[in-house]
């Protein structure tokens, strides 16, 4: 408004123009003809802060009306996804549970001859090196989480979200376990596999492209004791307290009794040899 005002006043005039006016002042020139001009100048000028007033309240009023249909239209999508999650949970159970109907039965008629019941323990040593087999003991558990909103990372002031747990962080305490000597892993319940995919995708983690919620809690199968002296002092417990030092991110171990992870989901069979004799 100051720079308007201060052309309408002919202050913001070059030096050039100003004196042409004054000279045009001076001749007579700038009689009723050069005020009607300036009235009729004056009064566009007005005539285009008017029009342009009236756009920006008429674009104001569209945005404040399409707010609510934005709103609306997200709370709907979050809905749908949350539906589309319970529907692919409850078909996991019921795959869970015919996955457990046919390893009985499968077991059943493996136990009536010797060389069934052989076949059935090479299975079954087979079925635990690719988690296609629950797994129960003691083990070890990992709990890594965000930092707080309200602390501050130290060091200089870094961006928010290096408060965040990030895919590679989780990748560091799945391999620290595995070198530590785990026996079997889980992420959130989710059972880790020798092809398993930990992974991000905007601001979720996914494992085994299922999206997982801070705190997470790797679990490792095995003996705590060896596993808690093989991981503690390790480069993965090294690179997880420096995030906690550094960036305030949640970092604890514990051990645990009753260690309980799931069978694996989505296993396909990439290939089998048929051995001589059997």
């Amino acid at each position: 408004m100051s720079l308007l005002l201060d052309l309408f006043s002919g202050k913001l005039l070059d030096p050039g123009y100003a004196e042409a006016a004054a000279r045009r002042e001076a001749s007579g020139g700038g009689g009723a003809d050069g005020a009607r001009r300036s009235r009729f100048g004056g009064g566009g000028v007005l005539l285009v802060l008017v029009l342009v007033g009236v756009l920006l309240a008429v674009a104001g009023a569209e945005v404040r009306r399409s707010e609510p249909v934005a709103a609306e239209q997200r709370a709907r999508l979050i809905d749908e996804i949350h539906a589309r999650t319970g529907e692919t949970d409850a078909l996991q159970r019921r795959l869970d549970r015919l996955r457990d109907e046919t390893e009985r039965r499968r077991a059943a008629a493996l136990a009536r001859s010797d060389a069934g019941r052989r076949a059935r323990r090479e299975l079954a040593e087979a079925r635990t090196a690719a988690a296609a087999a629950p797994a129960a003991g003691s083990g070890l558990v990992i709990t890594l989480d965000d930092a707080p909103h309200d602390e501050a990372p130290s060091g200089g002031g870094p961006e928010a979200d290096d408060g965040r747990v990030y895919d590679q962080d989780i990748q560091v305490a799945v391999n620290g376990l595995w070198a530590a000597g785990a026996r079997a892993i889980g992420i959130n319940g989710q059972r880790v596999t020798p092809v398993t995919a930990i992974r991000t995708a905007g601001e979720a983690i996914l494992v085994d492209y299922r999206p997982l919620r801070a705190p997470y809690e790797v679990t490792a199968l095995g003996d705590p004791g060896t596993l808690r002296k093989g991981f503690e002092g390790a480069a993965a417990d090294r690179r997880l307290r420096q995030l906690q030092e550094r960036y305030r991110i949640g970092y604890a171990t514990r051990r645990s009794d009753e260690v309980r992870l799931p069978a694996a989901a989505g296993l396909q069979l990439r290939y089998a040899t048929l051995r001589e004799g059997r």
